[in-house]
């Protein structure tokens, strides 16, 4: 599997469809995609891969593809947007969110749906992008 194109992902219905280049027909790519569900392991959907079983010939068709997937096999109505704050940064996906005027966050790395996220509180939005950027500054750092 190449890297998950956290850029080109979709919010849609409690769950975040991310896309990803499964492979190659004639030179042209096929396309693939991962859910994460805003209700985590609740959700039989949650981390999985093209339940719909269907590819596509470009992003938007595979996104097209998973929205009528869950469309015919929604599992719960969500009231909110929990992918709304979500950054990609340095092909990381980061996904912040608030509670009780706390934030918190989720880091998923480039090629796996695996929460890396540190169990740290932030009082801002801005202190914790902030916090996440510097570390993922420094570890590419000492990879060079």
């Amino acid at each position: 599997m190449s890297r998950l194109l956290y850029e080109y992902s979709l919010s849609y219905r409690g769950y975040l469809i991310i896309p990803f280049v499964f492979g190659k027909a004639n030179n042209y790519d096929i396309y693939s995609y991962k859910l994460l569900s805003e209700i985590g392991y609740q959700s039989h959907f949650h981390k999985a891969e093209n339940p719909a079983e269907i590819y596509g010939s470009s992003i938007s068709n595979i996104l097209e593809i998973a929205k009528e997937h869950l469309d015919n096999n929604l599992e719960f109505t969500s009231e909110s947007d929990y992918f709304q704050h979500r950054y990609v940064y340095r092909n990381n996906l980061i996904i912040v969110y608030q509670e009780g005027g706390k934030y918190f966050y989720d880091h998923y790395p480039p090629d796996s749906l695996n929460n890396i996220a540190a169990p740290k509180i932030f009082t801002s939005e801005f202190e914790c992008l902030n916090w996440i950027k510097q570390g993922l500054n420094g570890l590419h750092v000492r990879r060079r």
